[in-house]
């Protein structure tokens, strides 16, 4: 039945409640609980002056980027619309309805300023963190560290040789921070191979091509996370290099023993991280075992003999062949006593010419060489725990828990769209990576804690 639209006459008042019109179940009603942002005024206060107009709320503006962050909104334009339409993005900025949203471009003021000279977001990082280890979520038992590209906010097309160096037209803040990290093992100092491109607009980001796909210009972005949850334990910003991801994973280690007296039993991670001076370092230095294949090219193709034919004696210090010949590091005594340690960190064990000579298998072990020389690491007690550790029941337990890290990654990319940076320049990505992991710590918290129930009213 179809008929006239009857209005009746408008109420004169309205009674209207943020709090009844956003859900129960909704994910900024479960994360806000364990939003703590009581020391943010503290730690921005000595960067704001008492005179001219009155400043922005930062605990505002960080409410606002943790929205953004969790519901994939990163353009700071949009995120300023929605939070000004969005019913329970104004209750978790606490705006009400009438609350004022600050302009986007208070958001690149700040980033830029404050809150990076202050480390806010490397605060508000820890500070979730520091809530995850409270409410049990981290064990410390065993830790898992990977990284994963994030393409670079640049064009391909603007790209210059790398062997020329920067141009000298190049200017603003992310060719500062290029400068500034030139030095940084992380960054500049990672390799001295120079690259084959730049990017005028983001030098610092590396040109590099993965898995056999076109190359790009990226940063590596690094996760340390607790097995048990997936908590990100630390989050690190560097250069798309193994070498200063290796370096990373040291950092993120160390900070973590440091600074929140997590001291775990095992590290898992890929083959990257089976350099020998990390497993030393690992199980040496810290005394973690290192759940991690060795890095080792000591296998041959050309159908001789590889070091693994040889056996090591670790009390006489020398090598036996395939043929019970002995190899040793010097033959004769030397009035100086020499560390026989080369340039790679490693030694030397020689077999005599004589023995190699009248031997039948020289065909299959030196064929154009007179005499066999086998190389062993300076830190091969490390690399032999790691290849005894691989062949237990808990190293399997490791590989598959390893694929919690890049289940973090698919994360990262897919669900909060942080595929390509927004920001140039170490200190944007730095900034990007910790608010993302901010973003998916409060979204595990808002998981595996349940909220209380509401008692009913009667």
């Amino acid at each position: 039945m179809m008929g006239e639209r009857r209005v009746g006459q408008e109420a004169l008042f309205y009674e209207f409640s943020l709090e009844r019109h956003v859900p129960s179940e909704h994910l900024l009603r479960s994360i806000d609980r364990f939003v703590d942002l009581s020391g943010v005024r503290c730690d921005l206060a000595p960067f704001y002056s008492e005179m001219g107009r009155p400043s922005i709320d930062p605990e505002l503006m960080i409410r606002m980027l943790i929205v953004g962050y969790c519901f994939a909104i990163r353009s700071e334009r949009r995120l300023c619309e929605e939070v000004h339409l969005n019913l329970a993005y104004r209750w978790f900025c606490r705006l009400g309805l009438d609350g004022a949203v600050p302009d986007h471009s208070t958001f690149s003021k700040n980033r830029h300023g404050r809150f990076r000279d202050s480390d806010l977001l490397r605060r508000l990082f820890e500070t979730v963190l520091q809530r995850c280890i409270d409410e049990g979520l981290v064990g410390g038992e065993g830790f898992a560290v990977d990284a994963s590209l994030i393409r670079a906010d640049v064009s391909e097309r603007t790209r210059v040789g790398g062997g020329a160096g920067l141009p000298p037209d190049a200017t603003g803040r992310a060719v500062e921070e290029y400068l500034a990290v030139l030095d940084d093992a992380a960054f500049g100092a990672a390799t001295e191979v120079a690259p084959k491109f730049i990017a005028p607009a983001d030098p610092a980001a590396r040109w590099i091509a993965a898995h056999r796909g076109p190359a790009f210009f990226a940063y590596s972005v690094n996760y340390l996370i607790d097995t048990d949850n997936a908590i990100i334990v630390d989050v690190e910003a560097t250069t798309a290099i193994r070498q200063a991801e290796v370096l990373a994973a040291r950092r993120m280690v160390e900070r973590s023993l440091d600074g929140f007296d997590l001291c775990p039993q095992k590290l898992i991670g890929d083959t990257a991280y089976g350099a020998a001076e990390m497993l030393n370092w690992l199980v040496d230095e810290r005394g973690i075992e290192p759940h991690i294949p060795v890095w080792d090219k000591s296998q041959r193709t050309d159908g001789t003999f590889s070091r693994d034919d040889f056996t090591y004696d670790h009390t006489s210090d020398t090598y036996r062949c395939p043929a019970g010949k002995t190899l040793q590091r010097y033959r004769r005594r030397f009035a100086v006593p020499r560390s026989g340690v080369m340039k790679d960190n490693s030694l030397r064990y020689r077999a005599s010419k004589r023995d190699c000579e009248a031997c039948p298998l020289k065909p299959r072990c030196c064929p154009n060489t007179p005499a066999r020389k086998v190389p062993r690491s300076i830190h091969e007690g490390a690399r032999d725990l790691a290849r005894e550790i691989a062949k237990t029941e808990p190293y399997e337990t490791s590989r598959r828990q390893r694929k919690k890290v890049e289940m973090l990654f698919a994360h990262l990319k897919r669900i909060l769209r942080l595929d390509r940076l927004r920001l140039r320049g170490p200190n944007g990505a730095r900034d990007e990576f910790h608010l993302a992991a901010t973003a998916q710590n409060l979204r595990k918290l808002a998981k595996l804690i349940p909220a209380p129930t509401p008692f009913p009213v009667t």
